[in-house]
């Protein structure tokens, strides 16, 4: 019996369909939601990064990434279900405790070194001791840079009227007061302040990982829904994760490269700042009790809460360390 061409190639289709069916189920990836709290961060940037270098890939995910103004935003969408974990702040852990449905469940940096307070070049401030009595320009009343403003003074055992916060919303605002000798310095991002020393019109005095030594400046949020009924999928979130910071400690040209370009900030800002945000990033995810303690008493500083919550409501440790 004699076969035609197009039959045989149909059957040999077939065939070769039937022999790799199995290993492309295998691959096949599950898509999950991310949301970054802001699109200005050093390691949220590394959600971009580990897609770029197919590290989500290889834990059998595909992220759809998005971003917001801020931790409130970013908590309504964890609420409303249209995110499954989301990367925001320590004070963020917060919202667990105003109802929203989602946990913290691993610490991505700690102390905030990211921060900087930078002074004006003639205010003649070289030290912080010479802040005392000095105006100190904020982003909000009750915002985080308000708070690492005001442990400024706490760290120094001095009254808290002994610095003047001023809010004055956004820094090219504080940067012109400063520039006017209405305030001494300002509290920015790291990078910010890098950029404002770079173009001489201001000094980088210290990072606010010195101020706040024991913080959790930056956590995965997870929905209670998929920690309840789906486990195995924060595990291989948080897998992928901390081979990401693995790779971003391990390969410096290429992270400044693809955070230079998430950033849309210079490269030569990101090779600057390198050193501190790496410095203060976790690689397993642990929380540190004294951290949690001053992360738990913030709250009520930054108003997001009025009162001091009990820890264990705040996150679930059961996912970390991650070992990868």
């Amino acid at each position: 019996m004699r076969i035609s061409r197009r039959t045989l190639l149909m059957l040999l289709g077939s065939s070769a369909a039937g022999c790799f069916a199995p290993a492309g189920f295998a691959q096949a990836l599950k898509k999950v939601r991310v949301g970054k709290a802001i699109n200005s961060s050093f390691p949220f940037a590394g959600l971009e990064l580990g897609t770029k270098q197919g590290i989500w890939r290889s834990v059998g995910l595909d992220l759809e990434i998005s971003a917001f103004r801020g931790d409130g935003q970013m908590q309504q969408a964890l609420a409303a279900g249209s995110i499954d974990f989301g990367f925001g702040s320590g004070p963020g852990m917060g919202y667990a405790a105003k109802g929203v449905p989602a946990r913290a469940v691993a610490v991505i940096a700690n102390r905030p070194a990211n921060m900087a307070l930078v002074v004006a070049k003639s205010s003649g401030i070289t030290t912080i001791d010479g802040l005392k009595g000095k105006r100190i320009g904020v982003s909000t009343a009750g915002s985080l840079t308000d708070w690492l403003a005001r442990n400024i003074a706490v760290s120094r055992n001095w009254k808290p009227t002994d610095i003047q916060i001023v809010p004055m919303g956004e820094m090219r605002t504080r940067l012109a007061a400063m520039r006017a000798g209405q305030l001494a310095g300002a509290v920015t991002s790291v990078q910010e302040a890098v950029q404002i020393q770079d173009n001489g019109l201001g000094t980088v005095l210290t990072t606010f990982g010195e101020v706040v030594p024991n913080f959790h400046t930056h956590v995965v949020f997870a929905r209670d829904a998929l920690i309840q009924s789906d486990a195995e999928t924060v595990r291989q979130f948080l897998s992928g994760w901390f081979r990401t910071a693995a790779y971003m400690r391990d390969h410096k040209p290429e992270t400044i490269q693809s955070v230079a370009a998430t950033l849309r900030v210079s490269e030569e800002i990101v090779t600057e700042t390198y050193d501190i945000e790496i410095g203060m990033m976790s690689f397993d995810g642990q929380f540190d009790p004294k951290a949690l303690e001053t992360t738990r008493q913030s709250l009520k500083d930054l108003a997001i809460l009025d009162f001091v919550p009990e820890t264990a409501a705040l996150y679930d440790g059961s996912f970390v360390p991650v070992k990868n």
